[in-house]
């Protein structure tokens, strides 16, 4: 592996933890990026039907969802299985 395709990884690597600790920390994190955006309709409905702060609630809920999968997919994409992911740790701990 070149030295190039180490930083990608590593990199790739601190990203997954980051979500993995803000997924199972089940709080809001202590940035907000905006604006998030949303049908216009279906955020009318929701704050119709149940509030703003419900609603907000709601989009946070469908944010995580989202990054779940986001995460899954990139974990995929550049480890591809739980041997690579331990194989890269391994030659991370001899770099450090």
């Amino acid at each position: 592996m070149d030295d190039e395709e180490f930083k990608n990884k590593y990199v790739h690597l601190r990203m997954l933890k980051s979500i993995q600790q803000y997924l199972k920390a089940d709080t809001e994190g202590s940035s907000a990026v905006y604006p998030i955006r949303v049908p216009d309709d279906f955020l009318y409905q929701l704050v119709k039907l149940h509030g703003p702060d419900k609603a907000d609630r709601l989009i946070h809920q469908i944010f995580k969802l989202g990054l779940n999968a986001w995460s899954d997919k990139l974990y995929s994409d550049v480890f591809g299985s739980q041997q690579d992911l331990e194989t890269f740790i391994d030659l991370l701990k001899t770099k450090t």
